[in-house]
């Protein structure tokens, strides 16, 4: 009998491939199974973190939803376990299972702009939806990059560079079609199946793989923002004014900040190459005009090295986060934050600043609130709306030093420290890991619906116990 051994975090996964047979799921799909000896099964399970291996015995390449409903119950008849992935984005080792399905086929886009709401299906990225809404004056509430797969950041929640107007996505979403751990197809909306509707918003995997998601769009068809990078030797003038500006701000704008350390490379600006910057990012969905008024303040404080807030058009919202879109081998720190006073900038500069010896390429404080901090119109698995701020450092791995910094510039943040972070920068994919990313009641609901419609434990959910 022939097998194939892959290692998964600190797990081997054997799948003996004459007791499980692997053909007779290959016949009944519209797509394909690859293990690891087959060319496609590299490209289909390499995440965008190239320093996190996913190494799943096969990948369910699955075209229709009734793909992934094959796939999961091939799995669950054969006691295997099945995981999820899309874009790759926030990819997790342990979250991969025997059979990894890969929704990234799944590419329906449908929009209604009269009615102003859309459907995808699993495997969209915002970038691909962009051109189908803007040339009717619409936008989804987007992540700091189009380049992300609209469902993953969703079902964390979705907070992105018009969160203190728009809330989260996760408040814009009509209906959610998926397939349960126990094998069957469902649609989840405020009254269809309302215990799967509050775990997919926000809850990332828990007991189901998401197919298609419907949802409300916004009418923007621009907006007043980007981002203004400053000198490192300016950043402590900038970040002060920028914490008495930014508490000021009404819902219609949303900032953060980032202490850029970016590499003379190919797609730097030559002003930021090789320095350690500061990054003021804006976004204004009023007024201009106004957005205009608010931002001279800070133009005020010091002369920016390069200046690209301004009237832009909805498709040109990457540009206020500038993220990176080629995939890189990184290592993340991450935690929301209570407050971000005069000391909370001291530490953060002690740890991170100029002369501080930091090897991270970014480190960025998110200020939230506004519509953020509002219920939404159902109840969701998001549990972070009472954050004020949060943090996000990102290294690159290898780089000497990098996991050490980031393990001091947590310490030096520790007393405003939550003790959460958003499911969508550290997915749950353990008991610690799920304490994070929920409070305690949310997590043993959300436990609760696993042990309902996940009951042999088919699907690699992570972490959702009771506390």
């Amino acid at each position: 009998m022939t097998t194939v051994t892959t290692t998964l975090a600190d797990d081997t996964f054997v799948l003996p491939t004459q007791r499980t047979p692997l053909d007779q799921l290959r016949v009944r799909l519209s797509g394909g199974v690859y293990e690891p000896t087959d060319h496609e099964y590299s490209s289909l399970v390499t995440p965008w973190n190239l320093a996190v291996p996913m190494r799943p015995a096969a990948v369910v390449q699955a075209r229709t939803a009734a793909d992934v409903v094959q796939a999961v119950r091939f799995a669950g008849a054969h006691g295997l376990s099945a995981g999820v992935q899309a874009t790759g984005h926030g990819a997790v080792p342990s979250l991969a299972g025997h059979l990894l399905v890969s929704t990234r086929a799944l590419d329906e886009i449908t929009v209604h702009p009269q009615e102003r709401w859309a459907r995808v299906g699993a495997g969209v990225k915002w970038s691909e939806l962009v051109p189908h809404v803007a040339p009717h004056g619409l936008a989804g509430v987007s992540g700091s990059s189009t380049d992300v797969g609209i469902v993953g950041y969703t079902t964390g929640g979705g907070v992105g560079p018009m969160t203190r107007t728009h809330g989260i996505h996760a408040d814009k979403v009509r209906a959610i079609e998926l397939v349960t751990g126990d094998g069957q197809f469902r649609r989840a909306t405020p009254r269809e199946h309302p215990e799967l509707f509050f775990a997919l918003r926000g809850g990332k995997g828990a007991a189901g793989i998401v197919t298609a998601l419907e949802f409300d769009l916004i009418e923007l068809p621009a907006f007043y923002g980007g981002s203004a990078f400053f000198d490192a030797a300016d950043a402590p003038a900038v970040i002060a004014a920028w914490r008495e500006w930014s508490a000021e701000l009404p819902f219609a704008g949303t900032t953060s900040i980032a202490i850029f350390q970016l590499p003379p490379m190919p797609g730097v600006p030559e002003p930021l190459a090789g320095r350690m910057t500061l990054s003021v990012r804006f976004t204004w969905t009023g007024d201009p005009e106004d957005g205009e008024r608010w931002f001279a303040r800070l133009r005020s404080v010091a002369r920016p090295l390069l200046d690209g807030v301004g009237v832009l058009p909805y498709p040109a919202i990457d540009a206020v986060h500038t993220d990176p879109v080629d995939p890189t081998p990184a290592h993340e720190f991450s935690t929301l934050l209570s407050g971000f006073d005069e000391a909370t900038t001291d530490a953060l500069l002690a740890a991170a600043g100029p002369d501080s010896g930091s090897p991270q390429v970014l480190v960025e404080i998110r200020q939230l609130g506004g519509a953020y901090a509002l219920d939404g119109p159902h109840p969701d698995a998001f549990s972070h709306r009472s954050a004020a701020y949060s943090m996000l450092a990102v290294g690159i791995a290898g780089v000497p030093g990098v996991h050490e910094h980031g393990d001091r510039l947590m310490d030096a943040l520790r007393p405003w420290d939550t003790g959460r972070v958003w499911p969508n920068f550290a997915p749950p994919h353990d008991a610690a890991s799920a304490l994070r990313a929920y409070d305690p009641a949310t997590l043993a609901r959300l436990a609760d619906i696993v042990d309902t419609y996940d009951p042999h434990g088919v699907l690699q959910a992570g972490g959702y116990t009771r506390a």
